[in-house]
């Protein structure tokens, strides 16, 4: 058995391959543009093992490697301090530690994606992006009507009746650059929304195809996009031994300290899938619209009155999280 590292760069791949002593057998920087290269280079290295660092570049090479019966290991790159903190790091060097770390069994691995779920994810993130997009518009419009003593509730941009209200009210008392900025982001909202609409219908037809999201879907608050985006960062739910996993996963669970007998619970960590921490968080609001009588509506209730609702609204998308872990488990 040999072991592969693998630096991954844009224009060029740097390969160190070690045996089962540790020893280096080889190393060699190939063009990524150059795949039967990288072949040429690994194929005396059979049975082999290669490991790569989270990068925009992994997708390629996991596509590449594995039909090639090579086995395919992502190392999570915030966690791989050995190379972080290197006093020497150079690309040969990285690629050779990644290596013998491989070997050691020390590399804190991710999970790479299928294809197929990667397609998925680009889809829900892209309709998340638009969205946000959107809403970025919104504000600046906002803004500009606020800086002229002209209150609008934010949920009632979006609608029909709020541009008849632009122009009989707040259109007198705007400068005109003030108009032009709110003609500009009025079509730029308008744009976005039917993008967003045609993503709908494809994430619904998608979502339909998916066994995982029929089952989420009879979750209050959950529907074909937040059932998409569940199933599509979430599963094989297998990657997740017990439901804490999940929740570590999603950044739900609070940054914990403790030494010298003292334990601390600070805030949650900035670092996790934040795309599926979105969905967990802003599907509390729609199942307590939702479901006012279910439990998990309660325990935010109780929580609310307690802790205020921006903390109870955290705790609450933890438990659904592992709720969610129940079911699909």
């Amino acid at each position: 058995m040999y072991y592969a590292g693998i630096d991954a760069h844009l224009t060029y791949l740097v390969i160190a391959v070690v045996d089962k002593s540790g020893a280096l057998v080889l190393q060699e920087r190939v063009s990524s543009a150059e795949p039967n290269r990288l072949f040429e280079v690994m194929e005396p290295y059979r049975p082999l093992e290669a490991v790569v660092e989270t990068c925009q570049f992994w997708p390629w090479l996991h596509d590449l490697l594995v039909p090639a019966g090579i086995g395919f290991h992502l190392a999570h790159a915030k966690k791989l301090k050995a190379i972080a903190t290197s006093p020497q790091k150079t690309d040969a060097i990285d690629a050779a530690l990644l290596a013998r770390m491989l070997l050691a069994g020390l590399i804190p691995e991710a999970y790479p994606k299928s294809p197929e779920q990667r397609e998925l994810a680009r889809l829900v993130r892209h309709r998340a992006i638009l969205v946000r997009e959107r809403t970025a518009a919104a504000n600046r419009i906002h803004g500009q009507l606020q800086q002229q003593r002209l209150a609008l509730p934010r949920e009632k941009l979006l609608r029909v009746e709020t541009r008849a209200w632009l122009r009989t009210e707040a259109w007198p008392v705007l400068s005109m650059e003030q108009r032009r900025l709110v003609r500009t982001h009025l079509k730029l909202i308008d744009t976005l929304s039917a993008m967003v609409r045609q993503l709908d219908r494809r994430i619904r037809r998608r979502a339909g195809e998916h066994p995982a999201v029929a089952l989420l879907e009879t979750i209050p608050g959950i529907g074909p996009y937040r059932g998409l985006l569940l199933a599509a960062e979430c599963t094989p739910i297998g990657r997740f031994p017990t439901a804490d996993h999940l929740v570590s996963y999603a950044g739900l669970a609070p940054i914990t300290r403790s030494t010298g007998g003292h334990t601390r619970h600070g805030p949650i960590p900035k670092q996790a899938n934040r795309w599926v921490r979105g969905a967990l968080v802003s599907a509390i609001p729609s199942h307590l619209r939702g479901a006012p009588d279910s439990s998990l509506s309660a325990y935010y209730e109780r929580l609310k009155e307690r802790v205020g609702w921006r903390t109870a609204r955290v705790a609450a998308a933890r438990k659904l999280a592992r709720i969610i872990h129940a079911m699909l488990k």
